[in-house]
């Protein structure tokens, strides 16, 4: 399967919010519970949160098969050559064929020409992906909370991968 990878557009948006209800509901609700889903994907993946996000810089990218929407991502560009994986999904029927590693191929191809060396992300201590993410490269730089309001605390690891030195 060669997926296409592609900017996010405007009119696509409520494409993204639509995908990211059922993956964040069959991912997340047995390690944080149906209630902190609900409020996150308001909080983080409603459409106005992702204009948002959009304004502060971050960048989406949307996977698709044919007019399939199968996946996104969402990036941001940091300080000290640094890139930061904000979202990384894929539909459940697209997991397990290779589509995640060329999310992050695309996107180490977006830090190498961004002049990023380092890629960082943050899992949840308890998502299954944690172990996935050890087998691409990254590396557990520690925990780290968010405090997320509503009494919800993001628990995470911060994760990162160097691609090269400068």
């Amino acid at each position: 399967m060669i997926p296409a990878i592609t900017s996010l557009k405007n009119q696509n948006i409520d494409s993204i919010v639509a995908l990211a209800k059922p993956i964040w509901q069959e991912h997340y609700t047995p390690i944080i519970g149906e209630q902190q889903v609900d409020y996150m994907l308001e909080k983080f993946q409603s459409r106005e949160a992702i204009e948002s996000q959009l304004k502060q810089g971050y960048q989406y990218y949307q996977v698709n098969e044919q007019s399939r929407l199968l996946g996104y991502f969402s990036i941001q560009f940091r300080k000290n050559a640094r890139l930061f994986i904000s979202k990384f999904y894929l539909s459940k029927q697209a997991r397990g064929k290779g589509l995640g590693k060329q999310m992050l191929n695309f996107i180490e191809k977006l830090a190498n020409s961004n002049k990023c060396y380092t890629i960082d992300l943050t899992v949840n201590k308890y998502n299954p992906a944690y172990q996935i993410y050890l087998k691409l490269g990254f590396t557990n730089q520690g925990t780290i909370e968010f405090d997320i309001g509503n009494g919800y605390i993001m628990d995470d690891f911060l994760m990162s991968k160097n691609i090269f030195s400068p």
